[in-house]
């Protein structure tokens, strides 16, 4: 097996992502884009007899000073046609081969809850998984819709029933640039980790899809949502509103005619983010309430 970090095949990698539906950190576009605002990316392809085992992309930081963490967050990326063993040998060869000078940290976060069948037998796990909702959106709209929760399904009819409007912002970062910034205070008040002030217009500007609702009352904006599309499946990103688009439901309404926009564009995969029924129960029981498939992922393995 070899690793290939000096030229990995761009439109090979576009095309296995899209084929599995891998997630928004596995996207080249993401790479590119954190890469911009100064986070420095490493990509691997695996190959095999001429075939491709997988590809994983790491972001790479300092810590303390003293050394080089390379993290592989949601990867890698497998072939669909790729065993068990060929995972394992390849993460052994990603551990040896990765191109930074000791002493050097490598991690890896799988994107499945099956360890072993990502190739992490005999890694040490040392941080464990957190837990996300995924919403499957390759189904009718009425299927969708029957597994949504009872209780979270009124809400979405009595917003549907309100005098809310909901309309797609337009994509130009002047356009949404107002829900960033709305964003920025909720996470300032909050205190919760997200990706940089910077990142969507640096996603959008290398080829990123980005939708974007926003719920009005009258002429005043209530709520907004924003999307991250990557290939055949899309990311929640950004949710914002204030206590009259609480109190209607807007986010609800928000939440499923996003899944119909998302669905329109071909995205086969809903990722809404992780859940947290101790600190942001709220939240969580929103996401859950879906319908989507909780899943915990399989953790951090060194």
């Amino acid at each position: 097996m070899q690793a290939n970090w000096s030229n990995p095949d761009r439109d090979a990698w576009d095309g296995l992502h899209r084929r599995v539906a891998a997630s928004l950190q596995q996207d080249w576009v993401y790479g590119e884009a954190l890469r911009s605002l100064g986070t420095p990316c490493l990509r691997v392809e695996f190959m095999q007899a001429g075939q491709h085992v997988g590809v994983a992309q790491c972001l790479v930081r300092k810590v303390g000073g003293m050394f080089s963490l390379a993290l592989c967050s949601h990867g890698p990326v497998w072939s669909p046609e790729s065993s068990s063993d060929q995972r394992r040998e390849a993460i052994r060869l990603f551990r040896r081969s990765v191109p930074l000078r000791w002493p050097r940290v490598c991690l890896l976060t799988p994107d499945s809850a099956d360890a072993q069948a990502e190739g992490m037998v005999g890694r040490i796990r040392v941080v464990t998984g957190h837990s996300t909702v995924r919403i499957d959106l390759d189904r009718t709209p009425e299927a969708i819709r029957a597994a949504l929760n009872g209780k979270w399904r009124n809400r979405l009819v009595a917003a549907e029933r309100s005098e809310l409007k909901v309309q797609r912002v337009g994509t130009k970062p002047a356009q949404y640039r107002w829900l960033l910034d709305r964003e920025l205070a909720q996470r300032s008040t909050r205190r919760y980790i997200a990706l940089p002030d910077g990142f969507v217009e640096a996603w959008q500007a290398h080829g990123g899809g980005v939708l974007t609702l926003r719920a009005d009352r009258s002429r005043d904006a209530v709520a907004g949502m924003m999307f991250l599309i990557h290939g055949e499946a899309a990311t929640y990103q950004v949710g914002w509103q204030d206590d009259a688009g609480r109190e209607l439901g807007a986010h609800n309404l928000l939440l499923w005619q996003g899944m119909l926009a998302l669905r329109e564009r071909g995205v086969r995969r809903l990722d809404l983010g992780g859940v947290d029924t101790v600190r942001s129960s709220g939240i969580a029981r929103f996401k859950i309430g879906t319908g989507g498939e909780v899943l915990t992922l399989a953790g951090t393995f060194f």
